[in-house]
């Protein structure tokens, strides 16, 4: 198969291959997401194939507006309207239980819960309204990878095994969106993926505390949103986090060891240990949030360099800095430099 790239004004022809049940990737705020017609059960079950995804982890349902969703929800929690006001469009993901038969069951992984999004991306709003049916997309990677933020990610991990991919530049957050469960109307919303909305901005906007699922889902149980249960977002070559005072012990015990290592870092530390390492990956400054757009880019960029090691900082775990060691967690497999 021949994997197309579709250009802005070629927007009709990708809703046309995504209405004939086929993939095309398309661009967010966040991270790129593999399209497919979400009511179509044949082309979901293409999305797992070719990422390669466990069938148990559940899909997001991209939207055109909030008010598609009413059309699978039966009933909302009473801070939808508060919330779908303040952040959509936008890098929150929303749980709600739908109707039944609402989807197919391969998109929720037989929950009674659905996940939706409307992202903040002009040209996948068009996409979505032209195809005439919500969207599912996960990130548009193989399975476990760093998540796609450029089409060339997608290209280097998909190509021949997708029909088209929706150009879009590079993505702004570089991080998926935060997924808030509201599928319990008298529960608080709890966040059970940190993203590019904050547990601190949905609070000051609701003026009330919001809950956090701190729990890693075991492997007997059905995540309930992407990324609670499976290893994420890693490359091929290992990953170690450092500390902000670990640097220099961390590169000398690389050097006695006579490893071969990456920095991805802030411009601060990489212009001072760079000559201590055989690569590197410079984010824009030294603020979270460029670490964060930069996270899966500088892990795929390091990943082609023929390294025994990663080596990439650790940011507070505050605000943004929550859904980045998120994910650095994950490609990491939890280990620091002292753990190592």
């Amino acid at each position: 198969m021949e994997t197309k790239i579709f250009q802005k004004n070629e927007i009709k022809m990708a809703a046309d291959t995504l209405r004939q049940n086929e993939l095309v990737a398309f661009p967010t705020e966040t991270v790129y997401g593999l399209g497919a017609n979400a009511t179509s059960e044949q082309a979901v079950k293409k999305v797992f194939a070719v990422k390669g995804r466990p069938t148990d982890n559940p899909l997001i349902v991209h939207v055109q507006n909030f008010e598609q969703v009413k059309n699978y929800v039966a009933q909302f929690h009473p801070l939808t309207p508060q919330i779908v006001e303040r952040f959509w469009p936008g890098p929150l993901t929303l749980i709600f239980k739908t109707k039944p038969n609402a989807f197919p069951s391969v998109v929720s992984a037989g929950l009674s819960t659905v996940s939706f999004r409307m992202p903040n991306h002009p040209l996948t709003l068009a996409l979505i309204e032209a195809t005439g049916v919500p969207l599912v997309g996960p990130s548009a990677n193989t399975s476990g990878r760093p998540s796609p933020t450029t089409s060339q990610h997608v290209y280097h991990d998909l190509q021949g095994k997708i029909a088209g991919i929706l150009e879009g530049g590079a993505t702004e957050i570089g991080v998926e969106s935060t997924v808030l469960d509201l599928s319990d109307s008298h529960r608080a919303p709890m966040i059970l993926r940190p993203g590019g909305v904050t547990k601190e901005e949905l609070e000051a906007a609701l003026g009330m505390d919001v809950l956090v699922d701190p729990h890693l889902v075991s492997e007997s149980e059905a995540p309930k949103s992407p990324g609670m249960k499976y290893q994420h977002y890693a490359p091929s070559t290992k990953v170690l986090m450092i500390g902000p005072t670990d640097w220099e012990e961390a590169l000398n015990w690389a050097q006695k060891q006579q490893l071969k290592v990456g920095l991805q870092a802030s411009p601060e530390v990489v212009r001072r240990f760079q000559s201590q390492a055989q690569a590197s990956y410079c984010y824009a400054d030294n603020q979270v949030a460029s670490a964060t757009k930069g996270l899966f880019a500088g892990l795929r960029a390091l990943d082609e360099a023929d390294l025994d090691y990663i080596f990439v900082a650790t940011y507070p775990e505050t605000g943004l800095g929550t859904a980045y060691m998120n994910r650095l967690k994950k490609a990491a497999n939890q280990k620091y430099f002292m753990n190592n």
